[in-house]
């Protein structure tokens, strides 16, 4: 992928290099593009190794204060009301005796919305001086509600009678509860197509919602007290996105009124962004208390109100031909987003067909709607993608893996194909599905491996804006408002800044989630290490460059011909002459100097590519699946911190891994309420579930760029899963999440066919 359409003029600079585990001075040709840029990987002393998280002694010793953690003086607690049912309306609302409670300081009614969508939709809040007084409050509140008819599952809600989720004008564009979408492609000439292929393979695919789980829940702590100024201590992932919102709601005059603090947050994976709905009712309760309020939503509430990755129901019909080539492709996809839309990307998905055609719509259900979730649409368009693409070549008598690569002309999924079956030991799988031997004390128990691919783009934005500070002693400070959301941008951050001036990571403080320092990007679509790291880069190149122009004069030579490294700065025509660190500061007076950094496109690119491979064990007897390998493959140009990164498609596999075979929303269809809203019943992966995990990061991709990996971390992982149980036993699942139940029907039927 082009990153400019024009070519950039080359310049020759000297950067240090260790040959032979000496410090050596080479010479090394670079893009002139008048200011900093990375340049060859192998040249880093900090950046593309494994760092150690500078916040990880913070967080494993409780120090790491979360908004969770958060204690104010005069802090009431503010907890909601949820509905219980998914449709009805709020006949009346009587807060009398929640109001007379000692301790109660406030309460809101909602009772002008009237009509309640979902299970969880709000009703009413109260904040008092204790969570538990707080909680008795909510009880205390007299609801009458008249109970509306309601559809929860998306083969209902397709019904031409089944109850309507909107009405008046929000089902003008409705067919029923459907919201039609894009179509595309040529349907006659697809149809026509798949008829001569040689291979044809036609299933459905079902996909439930999948939770965020985030350990750390929505909330935030709202320190207002009256006044014209208020801070709020936000678990958000983008800082400058609360300001604006909670002054509308204080009634305050303009967001810079608002100071949003986002030291340390536990989880969002794209459910948080903006104040959110806790964050306005607690700036609400705050407004009438005239106090600061804690709200900060319990686990069912969780489950309830925050929102969702969509679930899918995808209609698909494929053909090839016996030379590999994909011909003919035919979906049609449902988005299942509750309330919402519902996100999902188009099939065929990553691999190319001669003949498509697809048609995509939104289907709504009294569900709370849908937000985005690492990668948002694609694991749903993954699952099916990858499962027809493992029956087509089993059909034809081809690899999996060379079909894959026959059908796409990107040379970066050959080679991470590669790279991963051969660290899984692809040659060892059964050549036909269900056909590896028996083992195990009952002879029950079968191996097989599955693999897929996965897309993103993960480019930059201008947003960011960085300042570096260097004190007369030496200090080195780097600030941004940006937050963290423990992908590591701390450490990233103090490592591109120590990097520049030749010091250890340690000697760089970063001062970040702060709506006071410098604008930053909110983190959502892998865009935070695009669109922060170049900023940084800039700022300290800045930084470096007033400091040189100091201390040139000392040293006889000009600042562009200087050097910092090993905690020294000489220049590169007599590098015996130098100054320690501490001496080159010292030349800077009692005001020191700081330097400002914007986004720079050359320092940043986008397009990722990503391939995985799980082996698995399938238990014939009881149906159990345990995986026990999976290996990631991934690129993302130039990697910061290869500690972190690799941490980050570990993390990416294991939420395939739940996602594949445990979690599950599990609703009542008559009453329309959420069975398992707890995290003992809605499964995560435990220490139990976890397999070997082989994470490897692509040095084929030679860019010398930035780019976001995290979201295509988890695309594939489900499918791969997925695969590797119907090469181990022949049974094809064609729902998430894979459980014995249908493992053990697939099996049935099998033996009975």
């Amino acid at each position: 992928m082009a990153l400019q359409n024009q070519t950039p003029k080359k310049k020759k600079i000297k950067v240090p290099k260790v040959v032979n585990g000496v410090d050596t001075l080479v010479e090394i040709e670079v893009d002139d593009t008048g200011g900093p840029s990375w340049g060859p990987r192998d040249a880093h002393t900090l950046l593309n190794h494994p760092l150690r998280r500078l916040d990880g002694p913070e967080k494993v010793s409780g120090r790491a204060k979360y908004s969770y953690d958060v204690r104010v003086p005069g802090m009431l607690y503010g907890r909601i009301l949820r509905s219980p049912y998914p449709h009805a309306e709020m006949v009346s609302v009587d807060t009398g005796a929640a109001e007379k409670m000692p301790g109660v300081k406030a309460v809101l009614s909602f009772a002008d919305r009237k009509t309640l969508k979902y299970e969880g939709d709000p009703v009413a809040a109260v904040a008092a001086v204790t969570p538990e007084i707080a909680d008795d409050a909510i009880r205390a509140i007299k609801v009458v509600y008249k109970k509306l008819p309601h559809v929860v599952t998306a083969e209902e809600a397709i019904k031409p009678d089944a109850p309507q989720v909107f009405e008046g004008k929000n089902a003008v564009e409705l067919k029923g509860n459907v919201r039609p979408g894009e179509q595309q492609g040529n349907k006659a000439e697809a149809e026509a197509a798949l008829k001569a292929c040689d291979a044809i393979v036609e299933k459905e695919f079902r996909i439930s919602m999948q939770h965020h789980a985030c350990l750390e829940t929505h909330g935030v702590v709202v320190d207002y007290r009256g006044g014209d100024t208020a801070t709020v201590y936000a678990s958000t992932q983008g800082t400058f996105t609360i300001p604006g919102e909670a002054a509308q709601e204080l009634g305050l005059k303009n967001q810079q009124a608002v100071t949003a603090i986002v030291e340390y947050m536990g989880g969002g994976f794209g459910s948080k962004f903006g104040l959110d709905l806790p964050g306005s009712v607690a700036c609400q309760l705050s407004k009438k208390a005239q106090a600061p309020v804690k709200l900060m939503l319990t686990r069912t509430d969780e489950f309830l109100m925050a929102g969702n990755r969509s679930g899918a129901w995808q209609k698909v019909r494929a053909g090839a031909n016996k030379d590999g080539k994909l011909v003919a492709f035919l979906a049609e996809q449902y988005r299942l987003g509750g309330l919402d839309e519902g996100s999902q990307a188009g099939l065929p998905y990553i691999y190319e067909a001669e003949k498509v055609y697809r048609e995509m719509a939104a289907l709504h259900t009294n569900q709370d709607g849908s937000r985005a979730f690492r990668a948002p649409g694609h694991p749903q368009a993954s699952f099916p993608m990858e499962s027809v693409m493992d029956d087509l070549a089993y059909a034809i008598g081809m690899d999996p893996v060379e079909f894959r690569k026959k059908n796409t002309s990107d040379p970066a999924y050959h080679r991470q194909l590669d790279a991963g079956a051969k660290a899984i030991g692809w040659e060892n799988r059964p050549k036909t599905p269900g056909g590896g031997p028996s083992y195990g004390p009952y002879n029950s128990l079968r191996r097989g491996m599955g693999c897929a691919c996965a897309t993103w783009g993960g480019g930059g934005h201008p947003e960011c804006q960085v300042d570096v500070f260097v004190t007369q002693d030496g200090a080195v400070a780097v600030q941004v408002g940006t937050q963290d959301l423990g992908t590591g941008t701390r450490t990233y951050t103090a490592a591109i800044v120590a990097e520049e001036f030749g010091l250890p990571l340690e000697a760089v403080e970063t001062r970040i989630g702060h709506s006071t320092y410098g604008q930053a990007n909110a983190s959502g679509g892998s865009t935070t290490v695009a669109s922060l790291a170049p900023a940084v880069k800039n700022a300290a190149y800045n930084a470096k460059m007033q400091l040189f122009a100091k201390v040139a004069p000392a040293l006889g030579a000009q600042p562009e011909d200087l050097l910092a490294h090993s905690g020294k700065i000489y220049s590169t025509h007599a590098p015996n002459k130098a100054l320690t660190w501490k001496q080159a500061c010292a030349t800077l007076g009692m005001a020191g100097l700081s330097a400002r950094g914007e986004w720079s496109a050359n320092l940043c690119g986008n397009g990722v590519h990503g391939a995985q491979f799980a082996e698995v064990e399938v238990d014939t007897d009881t149906g159990q699946v345990r995986v026990l390998k999976m290996v990631g493959v991934q690129d993302c140009g130039l990697c910061l911190n290869r500690a972190a990164t690799e941490s980050q498609l570990n993390g990416g596999m294991i939420q395939a891994l739940g996602y594949a075979l445990f979690e599950q929303t599990v609703v009542d269809a008559e009453t329309g309420n959420m069975l398992n809203a707890n995290l003992e019943e809605y499964k995560l992966p435990g220490c139990f579930e976890m397999p070997e995990l082989i994470p490897i990061i692509d040095d084929g991709d030679t860019r010398e760029v930035v780019i976001g990996m995290a979201e295509p971390a988890i695309i594939p992982g489900a499918s791969a899963i997925a695969n590797a149980v119907y090469n181990a036993c022949g049974v094809r699942i064609t729902s998430l999440p894979i459980t014995p139940d249908k493992v053990l029907d697939g099996l049935a039927k099998l033996k009975k066919a």
